[in-house]
């Protein structure tokens, strides 16, 4: 059976974020698995524009491109303000019929709620998306122990048990729902 392909998308762009040294940490982690092919697309290396234009550009092109490859998703966000950043949102709206019958995880990091509502926001977006959201996360606490220079996680067994759920439950739904595209288009 093929490598389930993968896409971590790093949600946030904002100069001295986080978010590309967890969401790298959780790519090298990913990548672990035999069973699994994974890319990482960090947000803040597309040019999209600041208003939605007319037409696509080539950076929205190229992403959406990149999401339409992938049979699965693990969204990195942070919290911010009891949601997730604009700059994801944005993203997201890129793509549409691409994110139809995919699975969806996520890795959120926050001040104390570890980016607990970040993730039931966006379970609201993609499920709007016909995308299966996962029952488990992988949630980090900024204010927490476990974190090394520039912000980057530190393995704990609570964590490592996390990321193993949330990638099983992915990869299972990822296997099940490209069986099921491939036997009969999946329509909205």
């Amino acid at each position: 059976m093929s490598p389930l392909r993968v896409a971590v998308i790093i949600g946030s762009t904002r100069v001295g974020r986080v978010g590309d040294a967890v969401g790298h940490w959780f790519a090298e982690r990913a990548r672990c698995r035999e069973d699994l092919a994974v890319d990482v697309l960090d947000l803040a290396g597309y040019a999209f524009p600041g208003c939605y234009p007319a037409a696509a550009t080539p950076a929205m092109r190229g992403f959406t491109a990149a999401v339409g490859g992938a049979e699965a998703f693990v969204v990195v966000t942070p919290e911010y303000n009891r949601s997730f950043p604009a700059s994801l949102k944005q993203a997201i709206d890129f793509a549409y019929d691409e994110w139809q019958a995919k699975p969806v995880g996520f890795v959120a990091y926050g001040s104390g709620s570890a980016g607990l509502y970040a993730v039931e926001q966006l379970r609201t977006v993609f499920c709007a998306l016909h995308a299966v959201t996962m029952r488990d996360w992988v949630g980090l606490d900024l204010l927490g122990e476990g974190f090394e220079g520039c912000g980057r996680p530190r393995d704990t067994d609570d964590r490592l048990r996390a990321i193993a759920a949330m990638l099983d439950q992915l990869t299972w739904w990822g296997r099940a729902l490209r069986d099921a595209r491939r036997a009969q288009p999946y329509v909205s």
